[in-house]
């Protein structure tokens, strides 16, 4: 086999799955969930120095079926601003999520204490924190994952909480997926999903198809609950389950193995759901577990775990609607047995990748002879391996791009010490042959970064790394001020860069910039005493054009160009505060002077006395420090 017997399998380390078994956490997390359905909202239970939270199944048909949608989606955003704009797709759209589950989880926030139990127990003024679980049941796992998700997107604590549902409904989009990732998020989730159970497929049904057996199933789900040894022995019931089943199955068909518009009303059939599975999934049987966290295989085997070629179609449908509820019995199973270990083939052992993948697919038992199964293992290998190769790609040619990124660094320095004059400046008026074509050269490395990101061929926290994240900001700090003096250069001062000439590189570059900064803690962070190396805000000098721009207006009558001029005057005072602008900006002959000087006399025409905060720092030159 080539380089792809090298591939990972997944991306999860097994043993986190084993320390959660081992450890009785998956068995404490069951318990307290299964506890939690005698209660309407919530519990909170501390055991051996960790709170968890859970929250009970919500087996009611108006939990389940919502109105909103075909699949019962709609924006995770609020009129309440319970969740922010961070939780957005790759396409900047708002994520969708059930909006059953949302309202529930709405309601916990709003009923109940709920906020004040969680301020207390994510204060970071608390002398020891304690590690907070989220769990719950069915469609309490739902509630559970979104709780999880608004203490991770409110930033309440240093230390991440953790969420583990059992036989939880899928709950968000493509755009929820996208969000998760990119705020390297997956790790904090983990769903355990018993083989047959039906619950967690559900969703890619539509709400019609399901509604009508599950009025009838809900019922007995409440009651059995109590009664873990009890069978479906009423024909209705069974009739229902049947019918559940047969839809279910149907649209997760759909699900896993057609684009997402490639189907339409038209062709007899409702396009596919919306929903696809984030976080790390534990799919167990009796033969054990297997964990996965790569989306669209976690589909896959949410299908094919359906299968069986084992049983009657009559104990399938038995199987899904008791393994629903008997999570206890599972884990039971999954302790006795080994969790399978994530298994990386030797380069040069074709046999050893296969013995791995046969040992992931008979853990969750689905048979190593299932050629679906084979090939969706497969297709998630190579999928990370190729999202691999293009970030060990990147890396080095990034290494080589550091002596571009030198050159222009010298350029910059040899402007200001021998011209005398700002990099912006020189390469606005002149240019310059060498620093035009290494600006060129990192376009194109950087564009060709977010061609391949937005087509999800890099790793879902690739824009979320440290390391991509600081090259893409010194690269936008050191060269976007170049972008824009070739913008204003070729459009003889009348165009407006930020409005019509800013390359998508440097949005999408800022936009990672920014997100991460609120992932940041504050603690230990000190302001800058220093003026920067660099200009912080990389627009700093298409600001200056267009004030220039203004300010002759202004002069020639247009009056209500002066608040703009103003709010500038302020937006320059707050970079020199804190020191977030360079000094090669205070030069003689830069564009910013030639703007100050002019605004300072226009000012002074009119107000001999006039006087303000940025006045009083260039008269002082006190922004020397």
């Amino acid at each position: 086999m080539e380089a792809e017997s090298s591939t990972p399998l997944f991306t999860v380390d097994q043993e986190l799955a084993t320390f959660l078994v081992s450890c009785g956490i998956l068995s404490k997390a069951w318990e307290e969930s299964r506890l939690a359905n005698n209660l309407e909202t919530y519990s909170l239970n501390e055991y051996e120095g960790v709170a968890y939270v859970a929250f009970p199944s919500f087996h009611k048909i108006e939990g389940f079926i919502a109105k909103e949608g075909k699949y019962g989606e709609g924006i995770i955003q609020t009129d309440n601003k319970v969740f922010s704009g961070c939780l957005k797709g790759n396409d900047a759209q708002p994520a969708l999520v059930h909006q059953g589950a949302l309202k529930l989880f709405l309601h916990v926030m709003e009923n109940t204490d709920f906020q004040a139990k969680m301020q207390i127990y994510t204060d970071s003024k608390q002398r020891k924190l304690k590690p907070i679980i989220f769990v719950g049941h069915s469609l309490g796992g739902a509630v559970a994952t979104l709780a999880t998700l608004w203490v991770l997107e409110k930033r309440l604590r240093h230390s991440s909480p953790f969420c583990i549902t059992f036989g939880s409904p899928l709950v968000g989009n493509v755009g929820l997926v996208e969000a998760v990732g990119r705020e390297n998020w997956a790790g904090n989730f983990c769903h355990v999903v018993s083989k047959h159970d039906i619950v967690p497929r559900m969703l890619l049904a539509p709400l019609e198809s399901i509604a009508e057996p599950l009025i009838a199933i809900l019922p007995y789900w409440q009651g059995i609950m109590a009664n873990d040894n009890k069978t479906v022995s009423d024909s209705l019931i069974q009739d229902a389950c049947s019918t559940l089943l047969n839809n279910v199955l149907q649209y997760t068909y759909t699900a896993t193995n057609y684009g997402p518009d490639s189907l339409g009303e038209s062709d007899g059939v409702i396009k596919r759901s919306p929903y696809r599975p984030f976080g790390i999934y534990m799919f167990c049987s009796n033969d054990g577990a297997a964990c996965i966290d790569n989306s669209d295989t976690v589909l896959k085997i949410l299908y094919l775990t359906m299968q069986s070629y084992e049983k009657p179609y009559d104990d399938i449908v038995q199987d899904g609607f008791s393994e629903h509820i008997e999570y206890g019995s599972v884990l039971n199973h999954v302790l006795e047995k080994s969790i399978s270990g994530k298994v990386t083939a030797k380069p040069d052992s074709e046999s050893s990748y296969k013995m791995g993948m046969s040992l992931q697919l008979e853990a969750i038992g689905v048979g190593a002879q299932d050629d679906h199964a084979q090939i969706a293992l497969q297709r998630a290998g190579n999928m990370e391996n190729k999202h691999n190769i293009n970030v060990a790609k990147l890396a080095i040619e990034l290494s080589e791009k550091q002596c571009i990124m030198a050159e222009l660094e010298w350029y910059k320095e040899r402007c200001e010490k021998e011209d005398s004059i700002t990099y912006y400046d020189s390469f606005r008026k002149h240019g310059d042959i060498n620093a035009n074509l290494g600006r060129e050269s990192l376009a194109r490395f950087w564009d060709e970064i977010i061609e391949l990101w937005e087509r999800h061929e890099l790793s879902s926290d690739f824009q979320s790394q440290n390391k991509w994240i600081n090259a893409g900001t010194a690269y936008r700090r050191l060269v976007e001020p170049l972008d824009i003096a070739h913008y204003y250069r070729l459009s003889d001062g009348k165009g407006n860069y930020l409005l019509d000439g800013r390359p998508t590189r440097h949005k999408v570059l800022q936009k990672w910039m920014e997100e991460k900064e609120k992932t940041r803690s504050p603690i230990g962070r000190s302001g800058r005493t220093k003026l920067a190396s660099l200009t912080q805000d990389s627009c700093f000098w298409a600001h200056v054009e267009e004030a220039l721009k203004e300010l002759k207006n202004l002069e020639q009558g247009q009056h209500q160009k002066l608040e703009s001029l103003e709010m500038f005057e302020g937006y320059v005072t707050r970079l020199i505060n804190d020191h977030n602008i360079s000094s090669d900006v205070f030069l003689e002959g830069s564009s910013f002077m030639e703007w100050w000087k002019e605004w300072k006399k226009c000012n002074q025409s009119q107000f001999p006395e006039w006087s303000s905060p940025l006045y009083e720092i260039m008269e002082t030159e006190s922004w020397k420090g």
